[in-house]
């Protein structure tokens, strides 16, 4: 078999107006286990959203726009129901930036051999199929955007922030794009592990070509959403996944306090992972156990225990039929901070 065998089912993300949850969530009320836990996640991020002095902070870890969510992500952005993103590199670049760039996901099968997929030069999530030569062009773009950029320290942010506006430059070769709609609605989008993704070979290329090369700073992406939290006050978090983006979000209560600007533990805090407690993990720490550190207010709060690929077309559908998100001003919280030069 060859390449064009297996690249061959492009994976489509779902369009989440053009059905309406709302039913199903008042259905899932009177259930039992995830079907209930799921509703009442819903009315906490619908009361989020009407609550427009509340700053709403998106985490996103897993493997979710190449499996299709891409498009509804899009939409909260484009829409006002989120103010600011926590990720991990992977979804930012390998897959938003990556299909932005022209590229896609292909539906594929764990049932396969993964050294023909290697010979061929396709990498594997799960069910899902990538070119390697293609990632390796959206390798080369993020080193191509850092040789633009005038060697310094840059917060993961700042770095994300010059992709938005290389694609709004060049054009968007998707329907949708988290980075380039970020980048016009002033969301930020911090990776707190940046390297860790298509993005850290990039800049690996980039800091091995280039004597005089720019950094990035870590701590810097952690003092920003820290002056993010300070400058909103209250603020809710919506959680895909767990890992560091979970982590690092819920760590910037306990920052404020350390500044000696004490700012309230997150008023809201969602959470939808299948990970598990028990090992003591962080991923799949509760948000009662946040409490007990001082980072989230468990008054709303709600642990929904299933997929993302499940769960989240039904949330963010459920929010867009009921609309609360139309009373929310954008709050363009890029603009709390000064810029370098971008490309």
């Amino acid at each position: 078999m060859q390449k064009s065998d297996f690249l061959k089912d492009v994976v489509r993300h779902v369009d989440v107006t053009t059905f309406d949850a709302r039913p199903l969530m008042s259905a899932y009320r009177d259930m039992a286990f995830q079907a209930r836990n799921l509703a009442t996640a819903a009315d906490i991020n619908n009361r989020m959203l009407a609550d427009t002095g509340c700053g709403v902070i998106l985490t996103l870890a897993g493997s979710l726009f190449s499996a299709g969510l891409k498009d509804a992500i899009a939409l909260m952005i484009e829409n006002n129901m989120v103010d600011a993103i926590v990720s991990t590199g992977a979804n930012i670049v390998d897959q938003d930036f990556f299909e932005a760039l022209g590229f896609r996901h292909y539906k594929g099968s764990p049932q396969v051999d993964d050294n023909q997929l290697r010979e061929l030069g396709i990498d594997r999530i799960y069910d899902t199929f990538i070119d390697e030569d293609e990632l390796r062009v959206c390798d080369m773009t993020i080193a191509e955007i850092a040789g633009t950029l005038p060697p310094a320290a840059y917060s993961s942010r700042e770095f994300i922030r010059a992709m938005g506006a290389w694609l709004d430059k060049r054009g968007v070769k998707a329907d949708h794009s988290i980075v380039h709609a970020a980048y016009l609605k002033d969301v930020p989008i911090f990776c707190p592990a940046f390297s860790d993704c298509s993005a850290g070979f990039g800049l690996v290329h980039h800091q091995w070509h280039n004597e005089r090369h720019l950094t990035i700073d870590s701590v810097a992406d952690f003092r920003e959403l820290t002056q993010a939290k300070m400058a909103v006050g209250d603020t809710g978090i919506l959680m895909i996944g767990g890992g560091v983006p979970k982590n690092f979000t819920q760590d910037v209560v306990v920052a404020t306090d350390i500044l000696g600007e004490e700012q309230p533990m997150h008023k809201y805090a969602i959470q939808i992972t299948v990970a598990d407690e028990r090992d003591g993990a962080l991923s799949g720490s509760t948000l009662q156990e946040a409490c007990s550190w001082g980072k989230v207010d468990i008054s709303f709060e709600q642990m929904v225990y299933c997929e993302a690929t499940v769960a989240v077309p039904l949330m963010v559908s459920d929010a867009w039929h009921r609309g609360s998100w139309r009373t929310r001003k954008e709050m363009r919280l890029n603009r709390l901070f000064q810029e370098k030069s971008l490309v």
